[in-house]
């Protein structure tokens, strides 16, 4: 699937099938929901459910820490990489 399947922003994966997925700890995915890096969708419940296009999120900010940027800039990076990608597909 990819971000551009309907279904890519369907939360379908719980937590510990997310954290497997993205290649993360549980824990790192509660950290970066806590930061507001991520936003899984939940069931009435209240149970997290991690669509396609989280696990690539979390792929993206995972890669960005690797990097050394902090979890307080990650969220303008990757606003910041999201809007020259939307600039550039209307270029084209």
């Amino acid at each position: 699937m990819s971000a551009q399947d309907p279904d890519a922003a369907r939360g379908v994966y719980g937590i510990s099938v997310a954290a497997e997925l993205a290649g993360v700890g549980v824990q790192t995915l509660r950290l970066y929901e806590t930061h507001g890096l991520l936003a899984p969708a939940r069931t009435e419940g209240g149970t997290r459910r991690y669509s396609p296009d989280d696990l690539t999120r979390a792929r993206r900010i995972g890669g960005l820490v690797d990097r050394g940027v902090t979890l307080g800039a990650v969220g303008m990076v990757l606003d910041l990489q999201d809007e020259n990608a939307r600039l550039r597909q209307r270029l084209r």
